[in-house]
């Protein structure tokens, strides 16, 4: 078994900056007078499982709808995709957040944060939320409604050792597609360990 790096996730403070990883993918974060929540649409209920407790250790409480559920309250757009099936993360709502709403938000659209780097802990939530392997590669999913943070993002991952390629709807995508041996084997280093939940062959693992 291979030694884990001091940048790991499994080895790195949990901060609260971290769950900038959902925003990084289709995630929403929305400000108000009682604070900000944070909330994001998803296919895989053990993803929500995963995130509720990424958001458990950094002490904001979160909770996990169906989205048929939530889209009958009013809860979700119904212009989202997947209303169909799939859960509804959503923290509550908390001055916690405010920061990360202040950070990632020009007026009313969703923006990278000047000097953003990708930590152990925001490419885990990142990766939790909208990763998943290819044919060719491992893809970190992008926000197709965000098209602007597809350049800076792929920027950040570049500085991270996580140099990809941007691909687009018909290859799969929007996301970020990282290929080779050398760039894998960083983002699993960064990672850390597969939460219980994830299927097998859903979060990268060690070249053996």
């Amino acid at each position: 078994m291979s030694q884990l790096s001091f940048f790991s996730a499994d080895l790195t403070p949990p901060r609260v900056e971290d769950l900038g990883g959902l925003l990084a993918g289709h995630g929403q974060i929305s400000a108000g007078p009682d604070g900000a929540r944070l909330s994001i649409l998803l296919g895989q209920e053990w993803r929500a499982k995963a995130l509720v407790r990424e958001f458990r250790v950094r002490d904001v409480s979160a909770e996990v709808l169906p989205a048929a559920e939530a889209l009958s309250g009013g809860l979700l757009d119904p212009a989202e995709d997947g209303t169909d099936g799939g859960v509804l993360l959503r923290s509550e709502r908390s001055s916690a957040l405010t920061e990360l709403a202040r950070a990632w938000t020009r007026g009313a659209v969703k923006s990278v944060p000047p000097g953003l780097s990708a930590g152990a802990g925001l490419l885990r939530c990142w990766t939790l939320a909208a990763g998943r392997h290819d044919d060719a590669g491992f893809l970190l999913g992008l926000d197709r409604h965000a098209p602007d943070t597809y350049e800076p993002l792929a920027s950040v991952c570049a500085r991270a050792g996580l140099a990809g390629a941007l691909i687009g709807a018909r290859g799969g995508g929007p996301a970020l597609r990282i290929v080779g041996h050398r760039r894998h084997e960083r983002l699993v280093e960064l990672l850390g360990t597969p939460p219980p939940e994830a299927p097998a062959g859903a979060f990268p693992l060690p070249d053996h």
